[in-house]
């Protein structure tokens, strides 16, 4: 049995410090790296690949709504051609970077709003897969288990690997529940490896009503910006060995 750990990281930008990547990565094999947009710069950038390569760590872009303000996490209203050219244009300056030190991109995952856009709305999400399959049929399409953009990705041409979230609650419909709700970020270490180990080895989460949700996920998300990021990705993949399973980057 093998799983993709994965981590939105390089979200810090100028003199602001978001999370801690060094730490964090460690315990990984997937990075998201923001591509400016949301969060990042070019030096942040060029800094999280250099540390993904010394940590043999997988480097793919995190690519999101023009919102730094709001982290991206705020929806936009923007034409699926907008969206098509500014994810070419985010995914191509991480790429840019990632070549410059002489490795390549595994894979692109929307962040945020956009993501969350992105799984619900089919023509968003044939944006975004146009745009990535445009620049590199070779990256590997994150989204949300059961969602438009994994149906999107396929239409395009394009491998793609459903994710599931370590700390995020779901709705019923196996959507993510808003950020806007209370206890819809899981804070509690415990819970956190708990939800993991039940979408691993059964393909299963509680949902915020109590039922039960079917998801197949070949990666898991945690989130570099969470407290105590780097504590809670050491517990899971420790949690994940001992229940025997690989971590492994899903492009290896």
């Amino acid at each position: 049995m093998s799983i993709d750990l994965n981590c939105d990281m390089g979200e810090s930008f100028g003199s602001y410090t978001i999370g801690n990547d060094e730490s964090v990565m460690r315990s990984i094999t997937s990075a998201n790296i923001a591509c400016g947009f949301h969060a990042g710069d070019p030096s942040v950038i060029r800094r999280t690949i250099r540390l993904a390569l010394a940590s043999g760590v997988a480097i793919g872009a995190h690519p999101g709504f023009l919102d730094l303000v709001g982290f991206g996490r705020r929806e936009m209203k923007v034409t699926p051609d907008e969206v098509e050219d500014f994810v070419m244009y985010q995914v191509s300056a991480v790429a840019g970077l990632a070549a410059a030190e002489g490795t390549r991109l595994q894979h692109v995952k929307p962040h945020g709003a956009l993501y969350n856009l992105a799984a619900r709305d089919a023509d968003i999400a044939a944006a975004i897969a146009r745009g990535i399959a445009a620049l590199d049929r070779s990256l590997i399409l994150f989204g949300l288990a059961g969602s438009e953009i994994l149906i999107a990705g396929r239409a395009a041409g394009l491998r793609v690997a459903a994710e599931a979230f370590a700390d995020r609650a779901y709705a019923p419909d196996g959507a993510l529940a808003s950020r806007r709700e209370a206890g819809t970020v899981i804070h509690d270490p415990e819970r956190v490896v708990s939800r993991v180990l039940q979408m691993v080895l059964e393909g299963t989460v509680q949902a915020t009503d109590g039922s039960t949700v079917t998801l197949a996920a070949e990666t898991i998300c945690v989130h570099g910006d969470t407290q105590g990021a780097e504590r809670l990705t050491e517990r899971l993949k420790a949690a994940l060995e001992t229940a025997g399973a690989t971590l492994q980057a899903v492009g290896r």
